[in-house]
């Protein structure tokens, strides 16, 4: 068995650190490094094309909201077509930072409010998916396993990564808990680690206890996370013990 882990990385900006992008790098296969709306800055994003590079780990977009200041997990209502424009405005610049660097985007990963909205949202799923392609049909898009945006990259003839959360707390119908709510923040390396390999394995507890069904092709860590680095460290041995290879989809 082979499964991707990636993390969300590259968003701190301007004189803000943020998150523990040097601790998780080296656990992980692929990184969503943000694109300067939701976090992130030219300079950021560059440094953290070459930290991956370093870590030979696999580079990806991961476009948002343009809202610094909720850092991209609130709601906005835009039409399809500011959509497709926000999403290929974001991967064409990391695609440029990338190609500075003389590296090639492998994915791309929505964040925050943009991709739970896709999530339930076919309008705005295939927005996304037709942002992705104007750019380069050859990424793949990172999206939530059972999600609108899983039918709307595969309409698009985009190669999809089915997404899973182990550092999240579940709800009964797939869907990831508001982060407002109680227990949506897994910390705990131990249980981050376990949760991963279930799902692996095609499988998440909920919040509430039910087991449920989930495909995971990736799994991601986020690097704001609480001792992410402890974490990530966590999933890749645990991963390694159940005899789960780990590499980019």
């Amino acid at each position: 068995m082979r499964i991707d882990l990636n993390a969300d990385v590259g968003e701190s900006y301007g004189a803000y650190g943020y998150g523990d992008d040097e601790g998780v790098m080296p656990f992980v296969s692929s990184a969503n490094i943000a694109c300067g709306f939701h976090a992130g800055d030219p300079g950021v994003m560059r440094s953290t094309v070459r930290l991956a590079r370093r870590h030979g780990v696999a580079i990806g977009a991961h476009p948002g909201f343009q809202d610094l200041s909720g850092f991209g997990r609130r709601e906005m209502h835009l039409s399809p077509a500011e959509v497709e424009n926000l999403v290929a405005y974001q991967v064409g610049a990391l695609t440029g930072i990338a190609a500075a660097e003389g590296i090639k985007l492998s994915h791309v990963k929505p964040h925050g409010a943009l991709y739970n909205m896709a999530a339930r949202d076919a309008a705005m799923a295939g927005a996304i998916a037709r942002g992705v392609r104007a750019v380069d049909a050859s990424l793949v898009l990172f999206a939530l396993s059972g999600s609108q945006l899983i039918d709307a990259g595969e309409v698009a003839g985009l190669r999809v990564a089915s997404e899973a959360f182990p550092d999240r707390g579940y709800g009964a119908d797939g869907s990831l808990m508001p982060r407002s709510a109680a227990g949506a923040v897994v910390t705990s390396p131990e249980r981050v680690a376990a949760r991963a390999v279930a799902m692996a394995a095609g499988t998440v507890t909920t919040a509430a206890g039910q087991i449920v069904a989930v495909r995971a092709d990736t799994l991601c860590i986020h690097g704001d996370t609480p001792g992410a680095a402890a974490i990530a460290r966590a999933v890749r041995e645990a991963l390694g013990a159940a005899g789960i290879e780990v590499g980019p989809p």
